[in-house]
């Protein structure tokens, strides 16, 4: 597992903490992180959403110098599936 994602396990979980839903983070070349009831853990398995960034886009959304939203609408972030859960993550990051 990479650097990025066990930094990413341990900032998610300290804002987040648990979720209701599920969302998975793919960080492209690095992996993937799970945020749902049962918490935040780096793994790979199915989510009612799926946001994929490159590494750099993804931690200026973990640092909060990079919007979601504005990732997203600038295509820096794609998002697949319940766009209400992506949102909903997106007001606590």
């Amino acid at each position: 597992m990479s650097d990025i994602i066990n930094e990413a396990v341990t900032q998610l979980s300290a804002k987040i903490g648990t979720f209701d839903g599920s969302v998975k983070f793919v960080v492209e070349g690095e992996g993937t992180i799970m945020v749902d009831q049962d918490g935040v853990r780096a793994a790979d398995e199915d989510a009612e959403c799926t946001l994929t960034a490159d590494e750099d886009t993804f931690r200026g959304i973990l640092s909060g110098e990079l919007n979601p939203t504005s990732a997203f609408m600038s295509g820096k972030l794609s998002v697949d599936g319940d766009m209400g859960q992506a949102m909903k993550l997106g007001t606590v990051l």
